[in-house]
């Protein structure tokens, strides 16, 4: 996923700073699909800017450093459009478990079985988090196309935290059945 094009999408529901989007969307609203620390989306809103996708004004403010708001420009419209319609390719899974996970035969079950253990709970907090977001159930959202999206993205995002904690579970059950 590109972040530039993360940022546009943000940035055509609403104007906002670079420390907004961090703060109320990556921080937030986005942050189990996408991370970004604030150095990365400064950097992408200066190039977007370059690029002529978004425009900023400056808002002057007493007692603290002015304000630079970022809109979406119509460029910056069009090429999310553009975006938004391309297939893309299949990620490739960059999860360091199962790396972890492939080279561990070395180490006692003990020690593998806590490494799951762990991840475990760290996927149950975040299934937790993700069942408190508020978004209304999708046959409630007829008439909010923006919010059945979201919705349809929480769903998917639900059901593979479901899959992997099902997926440690049968991996824990099936190391303490192994004799070392």
């Amino acid at each position: 996923m590109s972040l530039a094009h993360a940022i546009m999408g943000l940035l055509q529901q609403e104007e906002m700073t670079g420390y907004d989007l961090k703060t109320s969307c990556f921080d937030r609203t986005i942050a189990h699909l996408w991370q970004a620390d604030q150095a990365q989306i400064y950097r992408t809103l200066d190039k977007l800017e370059e690029r002529g996708w978004i425009n900023c004004r400056v808002e002057i403010q007493r007692d603290r450093p002015n304000r630079k708001v970022y809109r979406l420009t119509e460029a910056g419209k069009a090429e999310l459009t553009r975006w938004l319609q391309e297939p893309q390719p299949l990620p490739t899974v960059r999860d360091i478990l199962l790396i972890q996970m492939f080279f561990a035969a070395q180490l006692p079950n003990d020690a593998i079985i806590k490494l799951l253990e762990q991840q475990r709970t760290a996927r149950c907090e975040k299934l937790e988090e993700c069942k408190a977001i508020d978004l209304p159930p999708l046959g409630n959202l007829s008439s909010d196309r923006q919010q059945m999206m979201q919705r349809l993205v929480l769903e998917l995002v639900l059901r593979q935290e479901q899959t992997y904690i099902d997926w440690l579970d049968m991996a824990i059950k099936t190391i303490r059945q192994i004799k070392m």
